[in-house]
């Protein structure tokens, strides 16, 4: 007897669909799994016969082949177990062949028959709706898989009550869609003291998505600063919100079934390695910056990290992407961030303080700094020189907006971006606009332009320095509810490029 059903094996937020194969036949005694399986999927044929033992399902003494098709590419993870069992169940006739058939399934069995929750819940479902087919997963992953909204979703806490819905002894309802946790609210922008420019920095870089780096002494606020930008930022789109909860789908890293709607921030440690933060390993999951898509990643201690790591950030900045290549796949995950990064201004902080300061000031500053080479600085839109605040100004009120007034000006500003690149779906901010479309968006007036054209002779800007120049200007410009850059727009610009130079 012959029967199949669909299952999924995922490269990158992709879930491509694998058929699962079993055939039950006369000959030998055995349970065999072929197909590129990696250890996990070939572990699986022996929860599944301890779990349908448990079920008082005994294989019959035949040769029992599961393939998993196709077979060049490589099956890996434990969610392969629930439809090896519902394959091999159809098979041996004690489920309908053709409801299995009809649906996708993921799961991890355990050995008294119930099923544990696995990642990929959301692609799963994606893929499910695609192939107009119904998703049956562990119960634990229904709710996260049920908002996707386009295929029916039955999660199941055993595979017992599996078999009772494909008989029709027992059928389960369509499982429901999480409860989003309530909102938080963050950290507000009036709890750091003194800091006005940097505030500054901070509302432009949430305008257009422009990355920043940030230099001072320790404590002087700029983890403060930077964990307040989050709540600076618009709310997620649907759009937004159900593909960065794909990433962190596969990540597992999703509560409680629900999906994300604050955007993501994370905060690596600078020791974290290169497969971390760009994502690799094993599978080659996701990393920080793809977990930090459409969010804030913010990377303290930035010099600390190690070159390599650092280095490899270039590209995805640039792209908005990261590929991992492996020798028989390459795997792509989006990774549109806002990079946030804070540095002493050398290793022991004091660089400005003539009296604690070391021997080797300035020239140990310059050393430090030269740790981030040219081309990935060149890749910061704003720089700026937090200094450290006097201990008189920390007893006064709070002063300046709060982050709810300045998120609404940087949602009007970003209201004026989706309209001016409506017809560009791959442009939503200042940031994603390409160097030859700038001239039609970002030129500045007589004035602004003959400013910036000095300072990029003077202080010899790279063309992607020039270019994101005009950027950050026409931010500052959209800030202003200006329809065009002038020269003032020029001239802020160009105050947050021209610092903290390696």
């Amino acid at each position: 007897m012959l029967a199949h059903t669909t299952t999924v094996a995922f490269e990158g937020l992709e879930a491509r669909a694998v058929d699962v194969q079993c055939a039950v036949s006369p000959g030998l005694p055995g349970f065999s799994i072929v197909g590129l399986p990696d250890k996990a999927v070939s572990e699986a044929r022996d929860r599944i016969r301890t779990a349908l033992a448990e079920q008082g399902i005994a294989l019959p003494s035949k040769k029992v082949t599961v393939n998993l098709s196709p077979a060049d590419l490589p099956k890996e993870g434990a969610h392969f177990d629930l439809p090896i069992a519902l394959s091999l169940l159809a098979a041996l006739e004690l489920v309908p062949a053709e409801a299995v058939a009809r649906a996708v399934s993921i799961g991890e069995m355990s050995l008294d028959g119930s099923l544990v929750a696995v990642a990929g819940a959301l692609p799963a479902a994606v893929t499910a709706g695609s192939l107009d087919a119904d998703l049956l997963c562990p119960e634990a992953c229904g709710p996260e898989a049920a908002w996707v909204g386009a295929t029916p979703v039955y999660a199941a806490r055993s595979i017992k009550a599996l078999i009772d819905h494909l008989t029709g002894n027992a059928p389960l309802d369509r499982a429901a869609r999480g409860r989003l946790p309530d909102p938080i609210a963050g950290p507000c922008l009036r709890d750091v003291r003194g800091q006005e420019r940097a505030k500054r920095a901070l509302e432009i870089a949430a305008a257009g998505r422009h990355h920043l780096l940030m230099s001072g002494p320790p404590g002087a606020g700029k983890s403060m600063l930077a964990a307040r930008l989050p709540g600076l930022l618009p709310p997620l789109s649907a759009m937004e919100s159900l593909e960065t909860s794909m990433i962190h789908s596969l990540a597992g890293t999703l509560d409680e079934g629900g999906i994300l709607q604050a955007r993501p921030f994370q905060e690596p440690h600078h020791t974290a390695s290169k497969a971390a933060i760009v994502g690799g390993g094993k599978r080659a999951g996701p990393g920080q910056i793809s977990l930090a898509h459409n969010g804030v990643l913010f990377m303290d201690e930035f010099p600390e990290f190690q070159r390599e790591v650092l280095e490899s950030l270039r590209q995805p900045i640039e792209t908005g992407e990261v590929t991992i290549a492996r020798a028989n796949a390459h795997v792509r995950y989006p990774c549109r961030f806002l990079l946030v990064a804070a540095a002493n201004p050398c290793r022991c902080g004091m660089l400005f303080d003539a009296d604690a300061a070391c021997s080797r000031a300035p020239v140990c500053g310059e050393d430090y700094m030269k740790k981030i080479s040219g081309p990935l600085m060149d890749r910061f839109d704003l720089r700026l020189e937090v200094p450290a605040v006097e201990i008189a100004d920390l007893s006064l009120p709070q002063s300046g907006d709060g982050s709810a007034e300045v998120a609404t000006r940087v949602a009007a500003a970003r209201a004026r971006q989706a309209e001016r690149f409506a017809d560009d779906p791959a442009v939503t901010v200042n940031a994603d606009v390409a160097a030859d479309a700038l001239a039609e968006v970002a030129t500045p007036d007589a004035d602004g332009q003959d400013m910036l054209l000095k300072a990029a002779d003077r202080f010899r800007l790279s063309a992607r320095g020039y270019h994101r120049v005009l950027k950050v200007a026409r931010t500052i410009a959209d800030l202003d509810a200006s329809d065009g850059v002038r020269r003032p727009h020029v001239a802020e610009a160009l105050s947050y490029r021209l610092v903290t130079q390696p």
